[in-house]
């Protein structure tokens, strides 16, 4: 084994850190604008990039104001085969169409944002998720990796790929094919680490958010373990933020013909 995934980690963690962090401030800074004006930040991927859509709420540690955005269709992996399999997932994200009937759902209102996670960022929808936001008056945020990205020929029909449609551009540092470690023995390398960088991404906007909403006297509930704060005050966190998210939702839901 010519290195260990946790030092190849290590390594990508720290470049991200040094390369990324403007990016990553502006993002948050986004983000702040608008959770602070009573908007959303949508988050969406396809495939492995709903970890990290999910990692941005709800868990502990994290506050209202991101609305995550997962379609199982894309995203249910577990069964690999058979129905719900992997090869219907893989085909569905790359289906044109599929993002404007997803977007339908929703009034994309000036005071949103959406933050796309997509490793390769060439497939249809998280294409054309960001073509969708950016149509409606929302910043993009794209989350990609750029060697991945710039190293694919673009399969969209408008010869464009996420980073083409996105306001920010955070890069994963992760390398082409993911994978990081090479195996004595084995031609492939193995074990992937775009999931990591994108998490990292995730939590440090989030926490560069907070710092921000809070210097301006903003201070969202926090969901917490009933371990670290007891079991009453665990409770108000949680039903604080679960009203917050379900009265912002509310905002979102498309319920007209035409969105007003």
């Amino acid at each position: 084994m010519t290195d260990s995934w946790l030092a190849a980690a290590r390594r990508a963690l720290d470049e991200l850190e040094r390369t990324q962090t403007d990016a990553i401030q502006r993002a948050a800074e986004l983000c702040a604008r608008c959770i602070a004006s009573d908007g959303v930040v949508y988050a969406f991927g396809t495939g492995h990039s709903r970890m990290p859509v999910e990692e941005i709420f709800p868990r502990y540690g994290s506050f209202p104001g991101f609305h995550p955005i997962v379609e199982l269709s894309m995203t249910y992996h577990n069964q690999v085969v058979g129905a719900n399999g992997q090869r219907q997932a893989m085909f569905i994200e790359r289906v044109e169409g599929l993002a404007e009937q997803i977007l339908a759902n929703f009034r994309l209102r000036p005071t949103d944002s959406l933050m796309v996670f997509s490793v390769s960022g060439v497939n249809a929808v998280p294409v054309e998720m960001a073509i969708g936001a950016r149509k409606a008056g929302l910043p993009v945020i794209a989350v990609t990796s750029l060697a991945e990205t710039n190293s694919a020929e673009p399969v969209h029909p408008s010869g464009t790929r996420l980073l083409d449609h996105a306001d920010i551009v955070i890069d994963l540092c992760s390398p082409v094919g993911d994978a990081v470690c090479q195996v004595d023995g084995m031609r492939e390398p193995v074990g992937p680490v775009s999931t990591l960088t994108a998490v990292a991404v995730v939590n440090e906007i989030k926490v560069r958010t907070a710092h921000l909403l809070a210097a301006q006297g903003l201070v969202p509930p926090v969901i917490t373990s009933s371990r670290l704060v007891g079991r009453e005050r665990s409770s108000e966190l949680f039903e604080a933020a679960y009203l917050d998210f379900a009265r912002r939702a509310t905002g979102t839901l498309r319920t007209t013909a035409v969105d007003s």
